[in-house]
């Protein structure tokens, strides 16, 4: 008898092995699926399941017969795998290029990729986007979707190339993003980009932050090493992938030792804005510096003139930056003069309430005419290099009935608007929320040096 039962399962191993050695794919594939889903799912039950010395128990004896080996593994033969990857895409990029960079190779797929107008429009030359790809085990395309955010109205537009019976087809969608919060933290060694690149942190929120607290903090020359920052941030997504950054929610800076805190709230009715805890607006009448992220490189003060060849008072703050970057009005205002001047080349000049006028000059585009009402952060020009100017940069001066002001001075005292007491229980409720979360996101650092 057990001369018999040996026999039979040498039998059985024998034609295993066979079977493995024709077969190793499909086996591995089975193995894998067993594992994947026989264990998760005994886990699942375990988990759920009473106390087994509760449960009734009762022997029963049935006789089963598999299925043949061969037909187990025919039927896995026909079973096709579904692989997924992602990445983004280049301006550089050929149909050829970025399919192999997502580990697909079908030259059909290349061919029709490259002949069809809508994913020519949407897709080559465009750099930025999101790509998601679906193939088989084959390496051939079976689904490429495309992600991106053409607008900054909360919707996204959706390219889906999808493998038919017929062929390929193409489509364009367009949906909504959804909005989600993260959370950040840094310390400040060198700069405040550097803080929140190694932090991982996109550097639109180093924009906002650097807004957010220009008020009260000098990004320019007051930054200490060792100030830190506490975020919260939207991350605004796409199918659940993340696809911009959405808006700064609250915020905490220490500067030199002094700590400062704001969040954005909106009143019923009213544009949102960012305060401090105890209900400050920190919009205040003026910005801090016509430009969103810069470095000054001469201020109110004597100094050498580069062209003149003599001291003289500079009357004004110069900003270093490339030629086009955006320049923007510090505050309310009607244009007052908008063309060519002397030694200020391309210049804007914008009359503010109290007789207040503010200059931005050598800027190779002017985007505004005289007379124009323009909004506090409305783009005016662009960065250049015109009129008495040995390289680009922004001249931009204040003056207060005539006489010049030193900018950067201005912007701090100007004033600031509290919380309505209407809205104050509402602002409050939300102030509880919001030190809740900066606490929670002073938790990264930690977490990570841990």
């Amino acid at each position: 008898m057990n001369n018999g039962l040996t026999a039979a399962a040498n039998g059985f191993l024998a034609t295993a092995a066979q079977v493995i050695q024709k077969h190793p794919r499909a086996i591995a594939a089975a193995v894998a699926a067993f594992l994947l889903f026989g264990g998760g799912a005994a886990v699942a039950v375990a988990s759920l399941a009473p106390d087994a010395s509760d449960l009734p128990v009762r022997q029963v004896i049935e006789a089963v017969q598999p299925a043949g080996i061969p037909a187990q593994v025919d039927a896995l033969d026909l079973h096709s795998l579904r692989l997924y990857r992602s990445d983004t895409s280049r301006a550089s990029d050929t149909p050829e290029s970025l399919l192999k960079r997502l580990g697909i190779n079908d030259p059909a797929a290349n061919a029709w990729l490259r002949s069809d107008g809508t994913v020519r429009n949407a897709l080559w030359g465009r750099a930025g986007r999101l790509i998601t790809v679906e193939a088989d085990d084959g390496e051939l395309l079976h689904k490429l979707v495309a992600r991106w955010a053409p607008d900054d109205d909360g919707q996204f537009k959706r390219l889906v190339v999808e493998k038919t019976a017929q062929g390929f087809a193409s489509r364009i969608e367009t949906d909504r993003m959804s909005a989600s919060s993260r959370l950040g933290s840094g310390s400040i060694r060198s700069s405040l980009f550097a803080a929140t690149d190694e932090a991982n942190i996109p550097d639109a929120v180093a924009v906002q932050l650097a807004e957010i607290f220009s008020g009260d903090i000098d990004f320019h020359r007051a930054l200490r090493k060792g100030d830190r920052f506490n975020v919260v941030y939207e991350t605004l997504e796409a199918d659940g992938e993340p696809l911009r950054t959405g808006r700064v929610l609250s915020a905490e800076f220490v500067n030199n030792g002094k700590t400062y805190q704001a969040m954005w709230f909106q009143e019923p009715g009213q544009k949102g804005g960012y305060y401090t805890l105890d209900g400050q607006s920190l919009r205040r009448a003026y910005l801090a510096s016509p430009m969103e992220f810069s470095r000054v490189t001469s201020g109110f003060k004597m100094r050498f003139h580069p062209i003149l060849q003599k001291w003289r008072a500079h009357l004004g703050v110069d900003y270093a930056a490339p030629t086009g970057t955006p320049v923007r009005s510090v505050g309310d205002g009607v244009v007052e003069f908008a063309g060519v001047q002397g030694g200020f080349g391309n210049v804007v000049f914008i009359r503010h309430r109290n007789n207040h006028v503010t200059v931005y000059a050598h800027l190779s585009r002017i985007h505004v005419r005289k007379g124009q009402s323009v909004s506090q952060g409305q783009n005016v020009g662009a960065v250049g290099a015109t009129g008495w100017a040995t390289g680009p940069h922004l001249h931009f001066e204040f003056r207060v009935n005539g006489t010049h002001q030193d900018p950067l001075m201005i912007a701090r005292q100007s004033e600031s608007i509290p919380v309505s007491a209407s809205a104050k229980p509402l602002f409050d409720k939300a102030v509880g929320s919001v030190r809740v979360q900066l606490a929670a996101a002073s938790l990264v650092t930690q977490a990570s040096a841990d």
